[in-house]
């Protein structure tokens, strides 16, 4: 199929790109080169534009007969959409909307988009699957969530067929090292150990060392880019098919503790991670696991690299290349109608 990959030059997106390429699609990548970079599109086809402009997202759809849309652009910083709510429920919830209306306007009519384990907020119950209640506690899940029900309202409404898939944490790089993370601020905590090992960051504070698990810190369910990139290629085929819609959790089902990352992360550097012990953040939930069950069941998918330290191994080799996109956006490139600086 053709498809426009929104967001297709940030850090999952280009993952995914490289996949539908390797099976034979025919992807676009649409970014406004804000937050992804251009390098990181490879030799894929790039229009530069915004989601906000509706005028950009119909001219995209239009000169590349797309037939469907993998959807990734949007701001995914917790504690930044706290700060500045109103821009990423412009961002994130108007834009994708903005999206929805070029594609009913070209007929494009089957949709995968990037959703997040925040739409579930606080967990009352772990592994978490697909029918936890959804109660987001930032900004951030509740612009995701808004666009969830969006998607099932335009699916009654206009037959739009959609996957949405809720990841729980993306980490690592490509295996070959060509493309790998590189965001500004860097938040996560897999690069900002490696980070520390090299010196970019003087140390790692781990947020709490009081929760109730085994060693005392927090647990996330941690999935490699490159497993995400075959779910999304996975979903859109289903969809192709005539597959019906709905939401999948991806995740490898097996939670990793802040000092095993960092234990991990020594392993395979073979050098000593620097750390200190801070506060607890708020809002943040002890443990977080995905049950991915049902993704497994319905479209065949299984995570090939749930290794933590194969994990962590090649994000360490993205970043000993330097873990940096050289070329960034121009000035031209890098105005928005909504900058965070």
């Amino acid at each position: 199929m053709k498809i426009l990959v929104t967001g297709g030059a940030g850090y999952i997106g280009s993952h995914t790109v490289r996949v539908l390429r390797l099976r034979g699609h025919e992807p676009v990548i649409f970014d406004n080169l804000t937050r992804g970079h251009r390098e990181a599109a490879l030799d894929a086809p790039l229009i530069v534009g915004d989601l906000l402009s509706l005028d950009d997202l119909t001219g995209a759809l239009r000169t590349t007969g797309s037939e469907a849309v993998l959807h990734f652009a949007a701001f995914t910083y917790v504690g930044e959409s706290v700060g500045h709510p109103d821009v990423y429920y412009r961002n994130n919830t108007a834009g994708t909307m903005n999206l929805l209306e070029a594609m009913r306007k070209h007929k494009v009519s089957k949709l995968v988009f990037s959703s997040t384990a925040a739409v579930y907020g606080d967990p009352i119950r772990t592994p978490i699957d697909e029918s936890h209640p959804q109660s987001p506690v930032n900004p951030y899940g509740r612009s995701k969530l808004m666009v969830e029900w969006m998607l099932r309202d335009h699916q009654v409404a206009f037959g739009l067929g959609f996957a949405a898939l809720r990841y729980f944490n993306a980490a690592g790089a490509s295996l070959d090292g060509r493309i790998g993370e590189d965001h500004d601020p860097e938040t996560h905590l897999i690069p900002r150990v490696l980070m520390s090992i090299t010196g970019e960051i003087p140390e790692v504070t781990i947020l709490g060392t009081d929760w109730e698990t085994p060693d005392g810190t927090c647990i996330r369910d941690y999935i490699h880019v490159e497993d995400l990139a075959q779910a999304h290629v996975l979903a859109l085929e289903h969809l192709g098919r005539g597959g019906a819609s709905n939401a999948w959790n991806l995740g490898t089902g097996k939670g990793h503790s802040v000092k095993e990352v960092i234990q991990s992360a020594e392993r395979v550097s073979h050098r000593k991670v620097p750390t200190v012990s801070g506060a607890r953040r708020a809002g943040d939930p002890g443990v977080l696991v995905a049950s991915s069950d049902k993704i497994r069941k319905d479209l065949g998918w299984k995570p090939e690299h749930a290794d933590l330290d194969s994990i962590v191994g090649s994000a360490w080799r993205w970043i000993e290349k330097g873990g940096r996109y050289k070329n960034k956006a121009t000035p031209e490139e890098a105005q928005t109608t909504h900058p965070i600086r």
